[in-house]
């Protein structure tokens, strides 16, 4: 018989220890989406995990802007998993709305990588949905915690908060 293989489990978010560098950043980067069709329900409001995916499209795209592409955190053998998530629901974007996903990193501190987030309306006076996101640098090969982040990784978010 095969032997079912399950993904390794995370350690509670108090277990994970800090190590060396904290930063913090008041700097928003800005992506903006418009609701598409296949984003909505059936009344033509966004889906929930679509506003997911907006966050995650806008933290990818903050971190390129830094020089961080995806692929060479694979190439490192780095992941950066999401271990907590929170959101608050405003007000919902409609089929055919535009809106800004705004993103910046509010602390780092060892290999846990704090996020927040706003979506907002194209002239920001309409506030969809604000959210947080904790990340941890984990070694894709072994499936655990890195007990720091690889050197390039960590420079790069310096300059995230400057």
């Amino acid at each position: 018989m095969s032997e079912e293989k399950h993904p390794p489990e995370l350690p509670p978010i108090g277990a994970i220890q800090s190590h060396s560098l904290t930063a913090r950043t008041e700097n928003w980067f800005e992506y903006p989406v418009r609701a598409q069709p296949h984003h909505t329900d059936y009344a033509g409001i966004v889906w929930h995990g679509t506003y997911i995916a907006w966050m995650e499209e806008a933290r990818v795209e903050c971190l390129r802007s830094i020089g961080i592409d995806f692929a060479d955190l694979v190439a490192l053998g780095c992941d950066l998993p999401v271990v907590e998530l929170s959101l608050r629901y405003h007000r919902p974007v409609r089929m055919g709305m535009a809106a800004l996903v705004r993103t910046r990193m509010t602390e780092m501190e060892g290999v846990r990588i704090n996020w927040d987030y706003q979506i907002r309306s194209l002239d920001a006076q309409e506030l969809h949905v604000t959210g947080q996101v904790t990340l941890v640098a984990v070694d894709r090969e072994k499936g655990k915690i890195l007990r720091q982040l690889p050197s390039q990784v960590k420079d790069a978010l310096v300059k995230l908060s400057t």
